[in-house]
């Protein structure tokens, strides 16, 4: 499981960009020109839909192509470099986090913090079966896409979710103590279920605040960390719904 930045804070820029009709506001109250939080958010899912598809990819070359997994977990090296990419991106992100506006610099970061859990990711979906892999993608791509829609629509009406903040802080340390006890006394394959479970509905209010964050709080050269923090989200939503199905398949 990997964690999301917070993001920095406010930052709002002034200035007309374009003449013409401004477009309508976001959210109430909204003081920018939506023109502009619109140009940005389309910039971070373009960044997070590449994410994606280098994470399919690089997963998909890990499962189909067996003597890579195999590499991963039979040999001495492999296991060592499995270790490493899991460690790598917490690493990453603290360059990252001075970097973030510093182009292209930031950008490499990002492929190589995205490229280490495309890794991860497809090693754990190298030992699991096909349909749970397949269940877990289908229900991660209507959870996400229906919760990023229903976020846009509640802000539009005046709906704020920075109040989850704390309690999303608090249930994700919560769930770290409950992995750690798992690892060393393992209760069983319905806590896994329950493990799962429970990380699921974490990770579906963070995308809900971590998109609300994105249409009213991230500045503009915040773009790196934005999308970061969605793709963690989705990342960790798919990896929970895998644990859950995986424990229920066994």
């Amino acid at each position: 499981m990997y964690f999301r930045p917070p993001p920095k804070g406010p930052e709002w820029y002034a200035g007309d960009a374009e003449a013409g009709q401004a477009a309508r506001p976001l959210y109430p109250m909204m003081l920018e020109d939506p023109r502009l939080r619109w140009a940005f958010i389309r910039k971070v899912y373009t960044i997070l839909s590449i994410q994606m598809l280098l994470t399919v990819a690089v997963a998909a070359v890990v499962v189909f192509v067996r003597p890579v997994a195999l590499f991963f977990v039979s040999t001495p090296a492999g296991f060592g470099l499995y270790i490493f990419l899991i460690v790598l991106p917490f690493i990453v992100l603290c360059p990252l986090y001075y970097y973030y506006q510093h182009h292209p610099v930031n950008l490499l970061l990002l492929g190589l913090f995205t490229l280490a859990i495309s890794f991860a990711v497809g090693l754990t979906c190298a030992f699991t079966k096909g349909e749970v892999i397949l269940e877990s993608a289908i229900l991660t791509s209507v959870v996400v896409v229906s919760l990023t829609a229903y976020t846009f629509w509640a802000a539009k009406r005046g709906h704020d979710f920075s109040f989850l903040g704390p309690f999303l802080f608090a249930a994700v340390m919560i769930l770290m103590v409950f992995a750690l006890i798992q690892l060393f006394f393992p209760l069983g394959r319905v806590s896994l279920m329950i493990y799962g479970g429970l990380a699921a509905l974490i990770f579906c209010g963070y995308i809900v605040y971590d998109t609300d964050n994105l249409i009213k709080r991230y500045s503009y050269d915040e773009y790196v960390w934005a999308a970061v923090a969605l793709y963690l989200d989705v990342v960790n939503l798919f990896l929970s719904l895998l644990t859950l199905f995986r424990a229920a398949d066994s």
